[in-house]
């Protein structure tokens, strides 16, 4: 009894900020559930609408397209990072807070401020380019697709890329010296060590950084609607601005409500599939 007494407080929270609103979202999806006025049941009609909904299948398209690319940068940026700051030198504090820091920006903040920096006029990447001699003139980076969605995936890397080092560098940290230097003793290569000792090592901190990662891809919402406003042409409409744009541009909210359940079903089973294929070999499947 004393137990659940001390637990109550978080299980209130769960249920209130998680389970119920979870449920009520599947009730909704369930009906056509206009802004104003009664809701209607119209059962699982609102799911069969998703299999010939092409904007629906453009989003999940963009979506998936913007989650391999941006998780496969920030690792690539991240884990070097984390090998650096894990180093004992003079420097590597400054290291990782100037590392560290563009993590407590908030990502609506992070994408206004980088919305002004690509500014054509008043901005600083576009004159800098040119000073540079990389392009012939200035250059609006918001405008086509190709330099839009790269100057995002730059936004979001430098945003998100210290956290994932923290991350990565715990786990790092967790491997004993002793294994470390026996495999130097043994004639072990840098690259040998990485190989077929970090890496093992560091399956866990791996799972949870790439699950943390492709979750936060696939709810990616603010730095689209901020900086290009789903364009352009429409090319950039992550799965979740679909659903605000179908739950209250729409007003679809029955619709909306049976999207985010097929995007909570997705996230589920890409989290569990990312842990499975990162667990220990010596744990049960």
């Amino acid at each position: 009894m004393k137990g659940l007494l001390f637990i109550a407080p978080a299980m209130i929270l769960v249920l209130v900020l998680f389970v119920f609103p979870v449920l009520f979202t599947a009730w909704m999806s369930l009906h056509k559930w206009p802004l104003l006025g009664e809701p209607t049941w119209i059962g699982l009609r609102n799911y069969t609408r998703m299999f010939s909904d092409q904007r629906f299948y453009d989003a999940l398209g963009f979506t998936a397209y913007y989650t391999g690319i941006v998780t496969v940068v920030i690792f690539a940026f991240a884990f070097p990072m984390a090998m650096l700051v894990e180093q004992k030198r003079r420097a590597v504090p400054v290291y990782r807070t100037f590392f560290f820091l563009p993590v407590v920006v908030g990502l609506a903040s992070a994408s206004l401020l980088w919305t002004w920096l690509a500014n054509i006029d008043s901005g600083f990447f576009s004159p800098l380019m040119e000073r540079l001699g990389l392009s012939s003139g200035r250059v609006n980076l918001l405008a086509s697709f190709d330099l839009a969605f790269w100057t995002i995936i730059a936004m979001v890397v430098w945003k998100i890329a210290g956290f994932t080092m923290i991350i990565l560098l715990t786990g790092l940290q967790s491997i004993p010296a002793e294994l470390v230097e026996a495999s130097r003793i043994d004639g072990a290569k840098r690259l040998q060590r990485f190989r077929y000792l970090t890496l093992p090592l560091m399956r866990k901190p791996l799972a949870l950084a790439l699950v943390l990662s492709v979750t936060g891809s696939i709810l990616a919402f603010d730095q689209f609607y901020i900086m290009t406003s789903g364009g352009p042409q429409n090319r950039m409409i992550t799965i979740v601005y679909y659903i605000v744009n179908q739950s209250f541009v729409s007003f679809n909210l029955g619709y909306g409500a049976a999207l985010s359940i097929a995007v909570l079903v997705i996230l589920l089973v890409l989290s569990v599939a990312q842990l499975w294929l990162l667990r220990d070999k010596g744990e049960q499947a």
